[in-house]
């Protein structure tokens, strides 16, 4: 049940120690050997030996992925070249990558933290562990491989796409453990039963992560595939994942705190708000040598709790991440995040997980489309039925989001599947008669 079991069930106060030590010697780190940091505390004045108190940390300036890409792609690096051993990076679909690079200790303390979310969840040395992340750059697969590698379990690299292969092996190997993000995990589970095969499988648990896992979601692969989801979380910006991740009572991720420290912001103001309240996540991890950051901005909307866990670990958890500030929708005037609409979708017997919101301009207001798939494709060629599931969709939509939108049902299997993050949000703001 533990990977760490003296860590993982420190007492609070000895956790906030460690941090701090920590702490002054990350920023004593990025000071003295990144030429970026030592730039932006002499502008922000201040010093290493300012840093007294966990609280201090506010003292430092934010870390935004523009400050990373601006630097691309070693210039936030603390070593030379010669003791980073790997090197991994962010997709850059948006620009540069996100470039991050580990030495021995890194790669070492990483698959650590990865191996306790991984135990956590109630992987162990029998399992049989199918990755269906795609490696190269990407962090996850390698994050997972090499942790479930260390705790003893066997490691099937098969990497992410050839679906039917991916049902074929977990079938023939008795692949008892899945990784993968959350909505290529559903799409195997519907091929599962679509094969005829769903009951033939050994598998019991997944370990997903890289986009949000709303609850709905997850309930639907479990009840596929008969499989215990849990979710963990990391960013390549701040080590790929082993930063939070689930027990076996999935009462929050589980933060290890004695590698990183976590605060939740105002994202409008930037001001810490107290604990417990919903915000943005700042990340700054303690023991990063390779690639040292601080007060790194993720973006995602969360809250930190440090009531205690059945499970026995004192580290404070984190809420599954309700969505980013950077993928909220405005529309109308209403915040909307892609996660709200989800779990709304999928709680319909009619449709499947599958959507997309399409935004488009009319009379010089945003509207919203949301188009999602029939599971039984014969409803439309039932106008009645199908005017009835739109309408009670659309009503429900307008409930939990304070907003009319526009509901098209389409074929099953006709929106475009994707074997990494799945794609959501399709803007036709700026494209002329859309």
């Amino acid at each position: 049940m533990f990977w760490q079991k003296d860590a993982e069930t420190m007492p609070r106060a000895q956790i906030k120690e460690l941090q701090l030590k920590k702490l002054q010697h990350t920023v004593k780190w990025c000071y003295d050997r990144v030429p970026y940091y030592h730039k932006i505390m002499e502008e922000a004045k201040v010093t290493p030996d300012m840093i007294r108190t966990l609280e201090d940390v506010r003292r430092l300036p934010f870390t935004t992925k523009a400050d990373l890409r601006d630097n691309y792609p070693f210039g936030l690096f603390a070593v030379p070249k010669k003791e980073i051993v790997e090197i991994h990076a962010s997709s850059g679909t948006t620009g540069k990558p996100i470039v991050g690079g580990y030495t021995r200790n890194d790669m070492d303390v990483w698959s650590d933290c990865v191996a306790r979310i991984a135990v956590a969840s109630g992987a162990n040395e029998n399992d049989i562990c199918q990755i269906a992340f795609g490696y190269g750059l990407f962090t996850g697969a390698f994050g997972l491989h090499y942790a479930l590698e260390k705790i003893g379990a066997m490691v099937v690299p098969i990497s992410s796409g050839n679906s039917e292969k991916q049902i074929m092996i977990m079938k023939d190997f008795g692949t008892t453990l899945l990784v993968a993000t959350p909505s290529y995990a559903v799409y195997l589970s519907e091929l599962a039963k679509e094969m005829g095969v769903a009951d033939q499988l050994q598998l019991r648990l997944g370990l997903f992560g890289s986009e949000v896992c709303t609850p709905e979601m997850r309930d639907q692969i479990e009840r596929n595939i008969g499989i215990t989801v849990t979710d963990n979380y990391g960013l390549t910006e701040i080590g790929g994942p082993g930063m939070s991740g689930e027990c076996i009572f999935r009462d929050g991720l589980h933060i290890n705190e004695d590698h990183f420290l976590c605060e939740i912001i105002d994202p409008e103001t930037g001001e810490v708000l107290p604990e417990g309240e919903k915000g943005e996540l700042v990340v700054t991890p303690l023991t990063k040598e390779g690639f040292p950051i601080f007060r790194y901005r993720t973006k995602d909307i969360t809250r930190i709790i440090t009531e205690p866990c059945k499970c026995g670990r004192t580290f404070a958890r984190m809420d599954k991440v309700v969505g980013r500030t950077d993928d909220m929708l405005i529309i109308k005037g209403v915040n909307v995040f892609p996660s709200q609409i989800e779990s709304v979708l999928i709680q319909s017997p009619h449709i499947g997980p599958h959507y997309q919101l399409i935004l488009r301009k009319k009379n010089y207001m945003d509207n919203l489309e949301v188009k999602v798939e029939l599971i039984d494709g014969s409803l439309l060629d039932q106008y009645g039925a199908l005017e009835k599931v739109a309408g009670d969709i659309r009503a429900q939509l307008r409930t939990v989001l304070g907003l009319d939108c526009k509901v098209t049902l389409v074929e099953p299997q006709s929106i475009e599947r994707s074997t990494g993050k799945a794609k959501r949000i399709v803007d036709l703001r700026n494209v002329p008669n859309q």
